[in-house]
């Protein structure tokens, strides 16, 4: 019983961490854009800041600091582990797919269900070079946060004590009150992240680290920030004129694109069970 319960107490702990990480990372890197918008919107300092925030972050995570009796432990639990040139391609196809069909998934419900979407803040008075190191810098916090707390640590636990499906679930669940918070509590935008969640759970389960995820998570939400979200605001809800072309072009990206991620993700748990069994057969001998 004791056993039982300091598990599911060291689950719990590690699920708060990592949502504390992802809302802090968040929202420090809200207040320093904004501050630097209204400040100086010439020189873009909130990107080398949050940059230098990130990086010892990530230090910390990786097992750097104090204390030292903890850094193997939390070098373990980051899962910042280097793949085969392989295993990586795979897991990048795989994540080209998803975003690609999660584009198309995105468009059809938005136009199903009326949602708050994603705010974006007023771009076009400032240089665009601020902009785009803004975007980048915007898509590595949310990318490496997540994946660090979420699919690192938070995942991590979660797969020794449940194993990988579930571990995959229960993370993905985990992480609702966050999107819920910045995104807004509607049906079709939980479902839409919970299937963002399970998609790059599944790529950190199965290349058994954090890197591939951090890459596609990255080019996932700058491809959001500039070709779908601020275009939200012109896309008319079906039930307003019923279905246009587009929706059912929208409707068919999200079923072929998935079927193809589909394709590419049991690709890559062959190639990955592959280079297990090949490091496996290296240590023995």
């Amino acid at each position: 019983m004791n056993s039982l319960s300091s598990r599911i107490s060291k689950v719990v702990r590690f699920g708060i961490l990592a949502l504390i990480l992802t809302i802090l990372a968040g929202g420090v890197w809200s207040a320093l854009l904004i501050t630097n918008l209204v400040t100086s919107p010439a020189i873009p300092w909130a990107i080398i800041v949050m940059a230098l925030l990130l990086w010892l972050m990530w230090q910390y995570l990786d097992g750097k600091g104090w204390p030292q009796s903890t850094s193997e432990t939390r070098h373990s639990y980051l899962r910042a582990k280097l793949v085969s040139p392989r295993v990586f391609a795979w897991a990048l196809l795989a994540g080209a797919f998803s975003i690609v069909a999660l584009i198309g998934l995105w468009i059809v419900l938005f136009q199903l269900v009326k949602a708050p979407g994603n705010g974006l803040p007023n771009f076009s008075r400032y240089p665009l070079l601020s902009v785009a190191l803004v975007l980048v810098m915007a898509s590595l916090v949310g990318a490496v946060t997540e994946e660090a707390g979420f699919r690192g640590y938070f995942q991590g636990v979660l797969e020794r004590e449940f194993g990988g499906p579930t571990a995959i679930v229960i993370a993905s669940f985990v992480m609702v009150p966050g999107h819920g918070l910045t995104q807004g509590f509607v049906w079709t935008t939980i479902l839409f992240y919970f299937f963002v969640d399970i998609i790059f759970g599944m790529m950190a389960y199965l290349t058994q680290s954090i890197l591939p995820g951090i890459v596609v998570h990255a080019i996932g939400l700058l491809t959001f920030f500039t070709l779908v979200w601020p275009y939200d605001a012109t896309r008319r809800l079906v039930s307003d004129g019923g279905a246009d072309a587009w929706f059912w072009v929208h409707t068919a990206q999200a079923i072929i694109f998935t079927a193809l991620a589909v394709w590419a993700f049991r690709h890559l748990a062959k190639v990955t069970e592959h280079s297990h069994v090949s490091e496996a057969s290296s240590t023995a001998m």
